[in-house]
This record gives C-alpha cells, sequence and structure tokens, in this order.
C-alpha cells in the first residue's frame, strides 16, 4: 500500500511537472506573439509618421530606441530613488523602475507627433500665400500644372516639397484628381482638403478658379486669425491644466523630503495597497488633466 501511495505521489508531480512546463511555453509563446504583433504595429503606425515628417530613418530603429530609453529610465528613476531615499525596499525599486520604463518609453514617439504637428501648422500657414500665388499666375495666363510648379521651385518647405511630389505624379501620367486627393492623404489638413475639394469642383464644372482661390484664400487666413485668438484665450485653461496634474506630484515629492510628511508617506511606499492608492491617484489625475484640456481643445 505504501508503494502504492510512492508510485501515485511521483506520477502527480511528475503530471503537475509536465502541467507547469506546457502552461510556462503557453505563457511565452503568448507573450512573444503579442510582443511581436505590437512591435509590428509599432514600426507600421511610426513608418507613418516617419513619412509625415520627412525623417530617412528606419521605423524599426524608433522601437529599439524606445526599448533603451525605458532601460535608461529604469536605470535613472533607481538612482535618483537610491540617492534621496535612505530606506530603500524591494518594493520601493520595482515601482520606481516600472514608473521609468512607462514614461520613456513613449517619448519618441510623442516627439514624432510634436513634430508632425509642428509640420502640419507650418503648412497651413504656408497654404494661404500658396493660393494667391496660385491665383496671380493663372491670371498672367499660366496653366494650373505651371502654377504648381511655381510653388514647387520656390523652396519653401514643407509646401513646397508637397507639390513637388504632386507634379512629379503629374509629370508621369497621374490624372490631376488623383494626384490631389495623394497629396490631401499625405498632408492631413483640412484646409487643404478644402482646397482640394474646391479645385476639383471648378475643374469639372468649369468655374472661375482664380477667383475660388482667392476667397479659399481669405477663409484660410480668417481660420488662422480665430484658431490663433482661441489659443491665446484658452492659454490660461491649458496652464491651469498643467498646474493642476502637476501639483500632488510636486506635494508628494515635497511630503517625502519632510520630517512630519516622510512618516506619512512611507505607510504609501511600503505596502502594496500604497502603491495601488498612489497608482489610482495618478489615473484620476490624469483623467482631470485631459478632461480640463479637452474643455479648452475647440475645434474650427
Amino acid at each position: 500500500m505504501l508503494e502504492l501511495f510512492k508510485d501515485i505521489t511521483f506520477l502527480a508531480c511528475i503530471c503537475s511537472g509536465l502541467a507547469v512546463v506546457f502552461a510556462t511555453f503557453v505563457i511565452i509563446n503568448f507573450i512573444t506573439e503579442s510582443s511581436a504583433k505590437y512591435r509590428e504595429r509599432y514600426i507600421r503606425e511610426t513608418a507613418v509618421e516617419y513619412d509625415d515628417i520627412l525623417l530617412s530613418m528606419p521605423a524599426g530603429r524608433i522601437f529599439d530606441l524606445s526599448l533603451a530609453l525605458a532601460a535608461f529610465g529604469v536605470f535613472l528613476s533607481v538612482g535618483i530613488l537610491w540617492f534621496i531615499s535612505s530606506d530603500l525596499t524591494p518594493v520601493k525599486i520595482t515601482a520606481s523602475a516600472i514608473i521609468g520604463a512607462l514614461i520613456a518609453f513613449p517619448a519618441p514617439r510623442m516627439i514624432l507627433k510634436y513634430l508632425k504637428k509642428r509640420r502640419l501648422q507650418k503648412f497651413n500657414e504656408q497654404l494661404e500665400d500658396a493660393l494667391l500665388s496660385i491665383s496671380s499666375s493663372l491670371k498672367a495666363g499660366f496653366s494650373i500644372i505651371q502654377a504648381l510648379d511655381l510653388i514647387a521651385s520656390e523652396n519653401r518647405s514643407p509646401i513646397s516639397y508637397e507639390f513637388t511630389i504632386m507634379t512629379q505624379e503629374l509629370r508621369l501620367g497621374v490624372h490631376f484628381e488623383d494626384a490631389m486627393e495623394k497629396m490631401a492623404k499625405r498632408v492631413e489638413s483640412q484646409d487643404f482638403d478644402l482646397v482640394m475639394t474646391a479645385i476639383i469642383t471648378a475643374r469639372q464644372t468649369g468655374g472661375e478658379l482664380t477667383g475660388v482661390l482667392e476667397r479659399l484664400a481669405a477663409v484660410i487666413r480668417e481660420r488662422v486669425r480665430i484658431k490663433q485668438k482661441l489659443a491665446a484665450m484658452t492659454a490660461q485653461g491649458r496652464m491651469q491644466a498643467k498646474l493642476i496634474g502637476a501639483m500632488p506630484f510636486i506635494l508628494l515629492f515635497a511630503m517625502t523630503h519632510t520630517p512630519v510628511g516622510a512618516d506619512l508617506t512611507d505607510a504609501f511606499f511600503d505596502s502594496f495597497f500604497g502603491w495601488v492608492i498612489l497608482a489610482l491617484s495618478t489615473i484620476l489625475v490624469a483623467i482631470g488633466f485631459l478632461v480640463i484640456r479637452k474643455i479648452t481643445t475647440i475645434d474650427i
């Protein structure tokens, strides 16, 4: 009976070990496939943003750079924690490492989005002068293709670059409407979408294109003026959102460096539930910041 019990125990151990091995294999396979899909999607989206801001660096390089910055963020956050804290615990080290990685990893994508936004803003500012120049060229007897070539030859980035691509496509035999639509997809500008629709409609209906372009230039000029006015009017609200979002973290940092506040904050940093409360508070602060930012962002 004892030998049978030992055999059953041995078989149970073997089955348990196999179950752990298979479960580990499934988990590793799931993590590997998920990370590969995320990396592929990350590279695909980054490639689009690279094309928008005219960078020649391979799209996969930005993912490697994000991982390198995340690792640097881990070491930096742990080093700062070691410098400012006299009582290091595994919970503090792990939490600071996670926070450092989460902050550093999306930094390259945020920089790309900022550059893309700046490029779009500059394109919209140059579009008004481009429309007036095209209208003047048409009045002088130039064709629409010659007027576009004139804009492309002015060497004003980024609008000259986009018109250069469109004129090259026209020389290769691409239809005018298709070239305009491709440029609209590349630029992703609401003002240029309006220009594209007006030019295509005028060409199809035989309308006066010079008057249409001048009216569009006036509309774009008014849109830019209203955007600048709204930016000035909502500047105080956007600053308040930043201050409200940063104030809890500033107070927490200040409390950890005072004799009375350090005793109160140690209860948060030395326990799991304290970190959960801090995480929930951070999420709520982020939601409040996004709500205020949404209120102060007005689309026209």
